[in-house]
């Protein structure tokens, strides 16, 4: 099995698991165990050490499988997304390549939709007030 179908597995996996309420409550306990712990060891700084680099080490590793997940329901959501634009008769194919146009041009998309929303908020309003 190749190493890229290797972490997209254990990414996707750990990603389920880290969103489960199990293990939110197994992180409270752990917390709740570690202060309550804390007059045992005095408070000594090798007992703040402890939950600062588990905690650090969690959060170091947790950032790379959130992007990863956050990239494949991107990248997801983009093909979704185009294969409606290409379906759709009358739709602006230029949108398909959205997420590769330059700044200024998707700032020009972006003024020349608000304007279709402004138009068509014009309509409702007439239309709701009878004429």
């Amino acid at each position: 099995m190749k190493l890229r179908s290797v972490f997209n597995l254990v990414a996707k996996k750990a990603s389920y698991a880290a969103g489960t309420p199990w293990t939110f409550l197994g992180a409270v306990t752990i917390v709740v165990i570690w202060a309550l712990s804390g007059p045992v060891f005095k408070f000594n700084d090798t007992w703040q050490l402890v939950i600062n680099t588990g905690t650090t080490i969690i959060t170091f590793l947790m950032v790379f499988l959130i992007q990863h997940s956050q990239n494949a329901d991107t990248a997801a959501i983009q093909i979704k997304l185009d294969e409606l634009i290409r379906v759709t008769a009358e739709a602006n194919n230029e949108l398909l390549d959205l997420e590769e146009m330059d700044e200024e041009r998707l700032e020009e998309i972006r003024r020349t939709y608000e304007e279709m929303a402004r138009k068509a908020n014009q309509t409702l309003q007439k239309r709701r007030e009878g004429g």
